[in-house]
């Protein structure tokens, strides 16, 4: 039997191996980041989000990834330092990972086989067409970009997939977020 989403290990931005499962029993919203990237001010965003629903039961999960556009460059201590001072992030940062590709994490071919389409926002599937017209292909169920959100459930499970131009506060987010805090 493979193993479960929750025993996926990573580590922590600090070098330390963590895994999903240290935060097992809450619901977790599990985002690769970057920290030049034109998304980069939903920190912000998923920083108010963490700090409303963190006593709730809810986590924020932070995947540095550089596969778009090198728009995260940095090494470790460059993405903390940025996050804490430019956004006043709070929430779990991790190691910088492979999102996407050749050399994909384990997490991230679990969290995408899980959750094969993202849902797109009132847009539609605008974020995809604008990649294409700067010649960025993406494949079936592939991450489409930075700010890409899974939301795991409490019992380990994806519950849903955001597009990265769905906001982390946007109504398809929060209702969704509520829902599994129930």
């Amino acid at each position: 039997m493979s193993e479960s989403l929750e025993q996926i290990p990573v580590k922590g931005i600090d070098g330390k191996p963590s895994s999903l499962g240290n935060y097992g029993g809450k619901v977790r919203l599990v985002v690769n980041v970057a920290s030049k990237c034109g998304l980069t001010p939903q920190y912000e965003a998923l920083e108010a989000l963490y700090r409303k629903y963190k006593d709730k039961g809810f986590e924020v999960l932070a995947f540095p990834a550089n596969e778009f556009g090198a728009q995260e460059p940095g090494t470790e201590d460059e993405i903390k330092e940025f996050c804490s001072t430019k956004y006043d992030v709070t929430f779990p940062m991790f190691s910088k990972i492979v999102v996407k590709g050749e050399g994909q994490h384990p997490l991230y071919q679990s969290l995408t086989k899980a959750q094969p389409e993202a849902t797109l926002g009132e847009a539609g599937d605008t974020f995809r067409k604008k990649l294409e017209g700067y010649g960025v292909k993406t494949g079936p169920g592939e991450i489409l970009w930075n700010f890409e959100k899974f939301l795991v459930g409490k019992d380990g499970k994806v519950i849903q997939r955001f597009a990265p131009d769905v906001t982390p506060d946007s109504p398809l987010v929060t209702s969704a977020i509520e829902k599994a805090l129930g």
